[in-house]
């Protein structure tokens, strides 16, 4: 992309200008660094987006459904529709990943153009996405440690009532220090340390002809020592009773899939057609 069209995707400038307030405050917010900031792309690449963001079907979307969460996910670049392709090259472009680096205060980010575990982000009525920690380690390549989530939320029109709210959880999973509404065209950027714990956990309750939508990425960095591995670490809520013995023991099966996936060099789209074909919808 040359660079007016990138200055028209994303305005550097206005990014640039207020960067210093934004990386203070990124950097001392709890319960971990996290930020929202509105309007996030120009309005018109936004509604574009919007626009061009395809329902959930079977060609190549991951269906990541079990005790955990329920939602569905697209990340093969060559499936995604031509615009959102040009949005997603531009977050992960280096002038980018450079202002997430000042940002954030982490030096040396890197950008994941397999889009592992990201990419689009979809859910439909009676979605959710318990409470957890992100892995640690991309999956194929043991030396990448995961350092910083990026969603941009393409939900116009959402209500409070229809819940889905990103959840921020203190450290030691006491309590909710921080709720974000996934309102359209607002990113939330936030630290993916070993406890830094978030979900939307209650299912979702919009309407049944619309789904919760956003952009996901993700940014690493490479460790000179190869860094502890970790799958997603879901925990329960203090309130969430019996059902904390699912949530740990999906936990542990999922700890067992990430172990097979890495060594197997399998990926999701293609667990997710098996648990499909198993379930009776080829």
């Amino acid at each position: 992309m040359n660079t007016t069209a990138a200055d028209t995707l994303f305005d550097y400038d206005r990014w640039q200008a207020s960067l210093p307030t934004d990386a203070r405050v990124y950097q001392h917010n709890q319960p971990y660094p996290h930020i929202a900031l509105e309007n996030f792309l120009e309005e018109w690449a936004a509604e574009k987006a919007l626009s061009e963001f395809p329902a959930v079907g079977d060609a190549g979307w991951i269906h990541y459904v079990h005790v955990n969460e329920k939602k569905h996910g697209l990340n093969k670049m060559d499936l995604l529709p031509p615009f959102i392709q040009t949005v997603i090259r531009e977050l992960n472009s280096p002038r980018f990943v450079s202002y997430i680096s000042q940002l954030t205060g982490i030096p040396n980010l890197l950008p994941d153009d397999s889009l592992e575990g990201g990419g689009l982000h979809q859910s439909k009525r009676n979605g959710f996405l318990n409470v957890h920690a992100d892995f640690t380690v991309h999956p194929h390549k043991r030396n990448w440690r995961r350092r910083v989530n990026l969603l941009i939320y393409l939900n116009p029109d959402w209500k409070p009532e229809y819940r889905g709210d990103l959840e921020l959880w203190d450290r030691q999973m006491t309590g909710v220090v921080q709720k974000i509404a996934p309102i359209f065209n607002r990113c939330v950027i936030f630290n993916t340390d070993e406890d830094s714990y978030h979900g939307l956990p209650d299912p979702i309750l919009c309407p049944e002809d619309m789904t919760r939508k956003s952009i996901a990425l993700y940014y690493f960095t490479e460790e000179a020592v190869t860094p502890t591995l970790r799958a997603t670490n879901y925990k329960a809520r203090p309130d969430d009773g019996a059902k904390a013995i699912l949530i740990w023991l999906d936990k542990k099966a999922v700890a067992t899939y990430t172990t097979i996936k890495r060594t197997l060099g399998i990926n999701d789209a293609f667990v997710s057609r098996v648990l499909r074909f198993l379930g009776g919808k080829k």
